[in-house]
């Protein structure tokens, strides 16, 4: 019982911290804070917003580990297919000669295994609870 609440505990603080720069990061281009839009270089304006709504999802969900809540399973895969649909909409975007730049890939990747690595987190903490509600559906 106590190693699952420090793993509930660890989980949260890392994503809070995720969260808080994913936020910080995000918001920063989007309402150009401290000049970080030029510093971004050739940013897709698409991505920083999927990124700015997935992190308020991340806050949402490092309450939840803290909490133990059986929902935060969803609300980190609901980050997890915004930012799947986001990055294949950037790769439509590349090769439809949009420009960007090549970090923003190796950031949606890193991203999007970072939800899936969270997302199994949250499954088997809460997959007695999550199992039971398939089953009675």
């Amino acid at each position: 019982m106590k190693n699952k609440k420090v793993i509930h505990i660890i989980s949260a603080i890392v994503l809070l911290l995720f969260a808080i720069l994913t936020l910080f990061m995000s918001s920063s281009v989007i309402f150009d804070w401290f000049d970080i839009r030029v510093k971004e270089g050739n940013y897709v304006l698409f991505i920083v917003w999927a990124n700015f709504i997935c992190s308020l999802l991340y806050f949402l969900a490092a309450y939840g580990f803290i909490k133990g809540q059986k929902w935060t399973f969803s609300v980190l895969i609901s980050a997890l297919i915004i930012l799947i649909i986001s990055f294949i909409a950037l790769q439509f975007y590349i090769n439809s000669g949009g420009i960007y730049e090549t970090k923003t890939i190796k950031a949606m990747i890193f991203r999007i295994l970072l939800t899936f690595t969270f997302s199994l987190i949250a499954f088997f903490m809460f997959r007695k609870t999550l199992l039971k509600k398939v089953i009675n559906m």
